[in-house]
């Protein structure tokens, strides 16, 4: 809790605008360029809460009094706790309405692009089958990759970077540990994956929220086998 109250006063620099008419944020000095930055991207953990626009302004008008010294007009303690409770039930809600339109956004792909979907409900289509060498669940894999939520936002991409990344197979989520076992060296597979196979009803703020399906284009460039197991 405390650290979601610290973030709540470091976003004030996103969200000043909503007090008297729109202001416009001074950024030809390096330092208010500084606290810009950290409002935006800690106001964006509170776009999730899809406050409506008269939560907005007593959002403000908090961190202003807080700001400039002034006295609380409601008990900060006393609320807490309230906070806590919307925090869950905005978070479930939120959630549960993007699992439903996940479910149907995967069952869309399987059907209209001939995709198939397994057992854990991971959705998944061969892009490039690549060679017969496919990977454990041990081995490091090395990869090229993009990530898209379900509207087309992407949230990731080491083609962006221009990187590659490499991995334990078994140490990232459990759509990227069973979808690359089902593609070859050299390949390329499609992956759609549940919220349950990705990162849950708490989603990993503040790009993908929670309950959301993830779609990823993912290419296998190497494989390195896992040592083998001592007898």
């Amino acid at each position: 809790m405390k650290k979601m109250f610290a973030l709540t006063l470091m976003s004030a620099a996103m969200l000043t605008g909503c007090m008297k008419g729109e202001q416009k944020a001074d950024l030809s000095k390096e330092e208010n360029k500084i606290f810009y930055s950290v409002g935006t991207m800690h106001g964006a953990r509170f776009k999730t809460l899809e406050m409506s626009e008269t939560e907005k302004v007593a959002f403000i008008a908090g961190i202003k009094d807080s700001l400039d010294g002034k006295p609380e007009q409601v008990n900060s303690q006393e609320y807490a706790m309230k906070f806590r409770e919307l925090l869950t039930k905005r978070t479930e809600d939120m959630a549960k309405g993007n699992k439903d339109k996940g479910m149907k956004f995967l069952d869309s792909f399987v059907s209209s692009e001939q995709a198939q979907k397994t057992a854990s409900g991971l959705a998944y289509k061969v892009l490039t089958a690549g060679s017969n060498d496919k990977p454990a669940a041990e081995d490091t894999v090395t990869v090229h990759y993009k990530g898209t939520l379900i509207d087309g936002t992407e949230f990731d991409s080491s083609y962006a970077r221009n990187n590659p990344t490499s991995f334990p197979l078994n140490r990232v989520i459990k759509g990227w540990t069973e979808g690359l076992q089902l593609v070859g060296k050299g390949g390329k597979i499609k992956l759609v994956i549940p919220s349950e196979l990705a990162y849950g009803d708490q989603g990993a703020p503040p790009k993908i929220p929670g309950g959301s399906t993830l779609i990823f284009e993912v290419e296998l460039l190497d494989i390195q086998k896992a040592p083998a197991a001592k007898k």
